[in-house]
């Protein structure tokens, strides 16, 4: 079972070229006729995208003063599917709806729809400033595993099906960054060897020609110090140094250049084991239920509002490889002894956490007011002295007591040493149920948020922070 691969890159503004420019070259690739099936656009015209993009960028830049020629100039999504999986239709509203959820309907983009390959794709164009010219889009760590989970989510909403394992790429001839065939799925090593073999086969001119190849497969070149090579493929986190040491023989740019001149021949790859035999399992189940339950009977937020839902458990499901009913069973058994484990231990720290915020902020308060009671030792204990400083005193006194009552005849420790302990107290109480989910698109509590943050300032605030 398929789904549709994403893969996302910022683009900046090419050297010797300008913004607009930039935009028109890259834009016009996705706009060629010839290869064009459906087209859709939000807050802008894709004939003038470059214009209006360039446009929202000189008001960012009038209003907030910040140059817009720093960072990404806009970003582009390629989403693939399967061949006779979607329509040209079906796929840019699939695509439309994966780049209004992604930019939250704040970015101008438009969807390309793209039929001239065995299997349909999309290119999506987003602007890197906000509409409103409010923020900039910035590229974050694990945008492309959050841009698969979210492509991932609108396919199961859209009754695609689901895929099983997402590291399957193409085997064989290097077909396109999209299509997935669930046979063999090759590492990533193997995939820059089946593009490099698929690049030689077109007898590129020189070794610029043959980079451009690559980058037309949808790997991204990267030039390192001392003339390093890396090609980055989409969905890929770390690039694949392109020398022997990494690839195989045959696969180093002095080897890809003899190839080129015709001096040696091109590589033979090898052979990766073959893929696990799969098994039907418990998303199937839940899939057919999906279908059953989008009768015409239903009102459509009803239709909307369920299908999100049992998309976000399919997915929670698929994620942490919960394959059937036992595997499911044993793994809510598992956490659930787990969650009471560590609740106990959490309810542990909490009570020395408490006991030494308290000492902390009694030692405070007994260090601010100690003066104030010394001074009234050696006013005889005067009433006047006591009226006027009447707050101070009461305040020493109950610093005094907190004090007596948590140390219980024990020495008191440092305040150096306490704010140490309470550190990693803190630390170990958001800690232990970090690991437990509550479910699709959440985790039990203490795993940070505004309620520790407002308890953390509390006791600050105790502390005399």
């Amino acid at each position: 079972m398929l789904t549709a691969t994403t893969y996302i890159r910022p683009y900046k503004v090419a050297a010797g070229k300008g913004a607009v420019q930039t935009m028109e070259e890259r834009f016009n690739y996705g706009l060629n006729p010839k290869k064009l099936g459906a087209l859709s656009s939000y807050l802008c015209d894709p004939a003038t995208a470059p214009a209006e993009f360039l446009l929202v960028k000189s008001q960012y830049q009038a209003e907030m003063g910040r140059a817009v020629e720093r960072g990404a100039l806009f970003f582009q999504i390629r989403q693939a599917f399967p061949p006779g999986e979607v329509t040209a239709e079906e796929a840019n509203q699939i695509g439309y709806e994966t780049a209004m959820r992604w930019t939250k309907g704040k970015y101008q983009f438009f969807v390309c729809t793209h039929t001239d390959k065995s299997h349909l794709h999309n290119h999506i164009y987003f602007n890197s400033t906000a509409f409103d010219r409010s923020r900039k889009f910035h590229n974050f760590i694990g945008s492309s595993f959050a841009l698969r989970r979210l492509s991932d989510r609108v396919c199961v909403e859209h009754d695609l099906s689901v895929i099983q394992n997402p590291k399957q790429h193409s085997k064989g001839r290097y077909l396109h960054y999209g299509q997935w065939i669930v046979e063999k799925p090759p590492s990533a090593k193997q995939r820059v060897r089946l593009a490099i073999v698929e690049a030689l086969k077109k007898q590129p001119a020189d070794f610029p020609a043959f980079l451009r190849l690559m980058e037309e497969t949808g790997f991204l070149v990267k030039h390192g110090r001392g003339g390093v090579i890396s090609f980055l493929a989409p969905g890929q986190d770390k690039p694949t140094r392109l020398r022997a040491s990494t690839l195989g023989d045959g696969f180093d740019p002095e080897d890809i250049r003899a190839m080129i001149a015709g001096e040696r021949p091109i590589p033979e790859l090898p052979q990766e084991a073959p893929a696990p035999a799969r098994r039907v399992n418990l998303i199937i189940d839940i899939q057919e239920r999906m279908a059953q339950g989008k009768g015409p009977a239903y009102e459509r937020w009803a239709k909307v509002y369920n299908l999100k839902q049992m998309a976000a458990a399919l997915q929670y499901l698929r994620e942490n490889d919960l394959m059937d009913y036992e595997a499911l069973a044993a793994s809510t058994e598992k956490a659930v002894e787990r969650f009471h484990t560590l609740s106990e231990e959490l309810r542990q720290t909490e009570a020395e956490l408490e006991k030494t915020s308290g000492l902390m902020a009694a030692t405070v308060d007994y260090a601010k007011t100690r003066p104030v009671f010394d001074g009234y030792k050696a006013a005889r204990y005067s009433k006047k002295y006591l009226s006027e400083h009447e707050a101070e005193l009461a305040a020493y006194r109950a610093a005094r007591a907190t004090m007596n009552e948590l140390l219980d005849g024990a020495k008191l420790p440092k305040m150096a040493d306490m704010k140490k302990s309470r550190q990693e107290l803190a630390g170990k109480e958001k800690s232990p149920l970090c690991g437990i989910p509550q479910g699709p698109g959440g985790y039990a509590a203490g795993c940070g948020g505004q309620s520790e943050h407002r308890s953390s300032a509390r006791r600050d605030r105790r502390a005399g922070k």
